[in-house]
């Protein structure tokens, strides 16, 4: 308590909720031109994958018709230290007055960060709905292998966001899937971390979370069959802006627990690297889930676990260790993932009872099992006799 009589939770937070304007619909970039030109006029225009290189020819040749002196930069890998100098110089040889950042995840927050340290503003155009990067006020840097080494909290959200529908459904369908199971996580990492806060907005947060996993799990199929579908819309919309708008109001505490825990460590493997941000956070719900049960006890989790696994099925993502490509690696080389995972200040410690790396290992093996949780933990015995 404080000298006001509130608890710690609710006496004081500062909260960066949403972008100062979002302007999204089937042309949303060619609406957006006269509010980029008022942003900035010597832009640094940011992306990364050859996928998206023709489109991002257009928007360059776009910003140039508009008379802004634009410098175009790739990244060469992640959003990591090496690729950050050197833009970070290259914007400062060319007096850049704002950073556009069009691409997926690694590019926004690069696009964000990069914006951040040289203080100036922000402009996202997300290429595909596989994240609410674009939206919020928080970057994750990785080394230049993709391996997640910490993230940071950034002064504020974009100055704008721009969510193009026309840009957007260029992007694969395995992206859309993917952002399905990374919003979704919302609601299982903010609920089992957050369900008993005695702050308001935090309470709300979890509410709007669990809506956002209900329309998911009804649109989400159908978003996928059919582009063109208004189901795809409020998914897109769903990934890309409802989640982030959750973690903005929610804060810190309402972003992630377990399920990230163990993307973040399942990015320390080399053979994970080319498995989406939302297909490792999907599997690490089914992980978060097994753990209440084996910790927990919570025999709900079970059952909302075996409702999910279909679900993820469905849309084609990952729900074991074999449907990330990782089957052959060793005991050992798992329990290497989870002691990472269980390091001091990891997200897994959000969750409400303690966790070490045999019980996390055990969860990992066991994501997707049908069964019963086992009466005792077999996986000491397993690493020892590996």
């Amino acid at each position: 308590m404080n000298k006001n009589n509130l608890p710690e939770e609710v006496s004081h937070c500062a909260h960066s909720i949403a972008p100062e304007k979002v302007v999204r619909g089937e042309r949303a970039w060619e609406e957006s031109h006269q509010l980029i030109a008022s942003i900035c006029r010597s832009p640094l225009l940011l992306g990364r994958s050859i996928a998206t290189a023709e489109l991002r020819q257009g928007l360059l040749n776009n910003l140039r018709d508009l008379g802004l002196n634009t410098v175009s930069a790739e990244l060469k890998h992640d959003c990591c230290e090496m690729d950050l100098k050197r833009i970070n110089a290259l914007a400062l040889y060319n007096s850049c007055d704002g950073v556009i950042a069009a691409g997926g995840g690694k590019v926004l927050d690069a696009g964000k960060l990069l914006a951040h340290r040289l203080s100036i503003p922000c402009i996202t155009v997300p290429l595909s709905a596989a994240t609410c990067a674009g939206w919020t006020a928080l970057a994750n840097i990785y080394s230049p292998t993709g391996a997640f080494q910490r993230d940071q909290v950034l002064a504020r959200c974009p100055h704008l966001m721009i969510f193009d529908h026309g840009l957007v459904r260029q992007a694969p369908p395995r992206t859309l899937a993917s952002g399905i199971a990374d919003a979704i996580a919302k609601w299982y990492e903010a609920s089992v971390s957050n369900g008993s806060s005695n702050d308001g907005l935090i309470q709300q947060a979890v509410q709007m979370a669990r809506v956002l996993r209900d329309q998911l799990l009804l649109d989400g199929p159908e978003a996928l069959k059919d582009q063109n579908s208004l189901a795809w819309i409020r998914v897109a919309e769903a990934c890309a802006l409802t989640a982030g708008l959750i973690g903005g109001i929610g804060g810190s505490r309402c972003r992630t627990a377990a399920a990230h825990a163990v993307h973040n460590a399942l990015t320390q493997l080399k053979d994970c690297h080319e498995v989406l941000h939302g297909e490792k956070v999907g599997y690490g719900i089914l992980v978060q889930l097994r753990l209440e049960e084996i910790i927990g006890g919570h025999q709900l989790a079970g059952q909302a676990r075996r409702q999910l696994i279909p679900f993820l099925k469905g849309l084609d993502l990952p729900v074991n260790l074999e449907d990330l490509g990782l089957s052959n690696l060793s005991l050992h080389e798992l329990h290497e993932v989870c002691q990472f995972a269980c390091q001091k200040g990891s997200d897994l410690y959000q969750l409400p009872f303690p966790v070490n790396s045999n019980a996390l290992l055990e969860a990992l093996l066991g994501a997707s099992d049908n069964g019963p949780v086992p009466v005792e933990s077999t996986v000491t015995k397993r690493i020892a006799a590996s």
